[in-house]
């Protein structure tokens, strides 16, 4: 009689490093995913190859890239982690009455506000024991949910191209200009504030740093000095620096109002740019908890705008509900 073949405990896990190494193209991009170090992802691919005796990765490219046997077995391992995953859904769903884990990826520009009252929700709620939160831009929670590293991402990107995903949204905010405190010149055109001050903005890496050159184009406005950054407080600290002018919303404009940067926000002199928040989870995994969360996140912003902000924040966002 034979016997079924006994895999090392840590199989799963070099899985998901290989899932996330060909996800995001790199050794080092799918350690980071996973919050490994590069070493440490790598002797999950070598422990892969010495498991199955087939070499995985082509490491004479740079990036290395996955062989022939690489391929097939990445086919497989999403498929097994899929099955892990919709077993773990049918556990939650069978006389259960809580979710045991939870790991969720948050917009940098929003984490340091929500994330207190979204733990607070979620295990008192909810009862979850095990909670992971990964602060970044909506690129890094495409990748995290197109793993399934992440069960649920509050993004300004739906991601409407990816299926099996439920959406709740949570506001739509529209940009604000944004000046040094000191700064008393006209602000009827963007192109009378750029003729004396740079544009700050969101990198072109970033969702939000595309979407505002898509809508400044479109406006026929080229900027001919820009500083480029990707993270909101950067921007901000800049700004206070009166180092440039820049394009925000409210929520976007939280952490820097919280350290008292001395900022001058007026409308925009410009209309139709703004981006929309969304709780983006995968369908039915969660019960009523993704749409919790997008509520929560919405009262939490909505509170702290018109606290830091002001009315002309306040004014600026609108309830955007599923």
């Amino acid at each position: 009689m034979s016997h079924p073949r006994q895999f090392s405990p840590g199989m799963i896990r070099s899985l998901e490093v290989l899932v996330a190494v060909a996800e995001t193209g790199q050794m080092r991009s799918g350690a980071m995913l996973l919050g490994l170090s590069q070493p440490a992802a790598s002797h999950h691919i070598a422990a892969l190859e010495r498991e199955f005796g087939l070499v995985l990765l082509d490491r004479s490219t740079r990036p290395a890239r996955l062989t022939h046997a690489g391929t097939r077995l990445h086919a497989q391992a999403v498929r097994i982690l899929n099955a892990m995953v919709d077993m773990e859904t049918e556990m939650r769903r069978t006389g259960r009455p809580s979710i045991s884990m939870l790991r969720v990826g948050v917009q940098a520009s929003v984490a340091t506000t929500v994330t207190a009252p979204l733990v607070t929700l979620v295990k008192n709620r909810y009862g979850v024991e095990d909670m992971t939160l990964h602060a970044g831009q909506s690129g890094d929670h495409e990748r995290l949910l197109r793993t399934k590293t992440a069960d649920l991402a509050i993004t300004s990107d739906p991601f409407l191209d990816l299926d099996g995903l439920e959406r709740h949204g949570v506001l739509r905010e529209s940009f604000l200009l944004v000046l040094p405190a000191a700064d008393r010149g006209p602000v009827d055109s963007l192109d009378a504030v750029q003729a004396r001050l740079p544009l700050v903005r969101f990198a072109d890496t970033t969702y939000a740093g595309r979407l505002i050159m898509q809508q400044l184009r479109r406006l026929r406005f080229e900027p001919d000095r820009v500083i480029q950054a990707d993270r909101s407080s950067m921007i901000t600290s800049c700004v206070a620096k009166g180092m440039g002018f820049s394009l925000l919303t409210p929520t976007l404009l939280i952490d820097g109002m919280v350290e008292n940067m001395a900022l001058r926000i007026c409308p925009l002199p410009v209309a139709g740019l703004s981006r929309a928040l969304t709780v983006v989870a995968r369908k039915g995994e969660l019960l009523d908890l993704p749409a919790a969360v997008a509520e929560e996140t919405r009262t939490v912003l909505l509170s702290q705008v018109a606290r830091f902000v002001g009315d002309i924040g306040s004014q600026a966002v609108r309830v955007e509900e599923s």
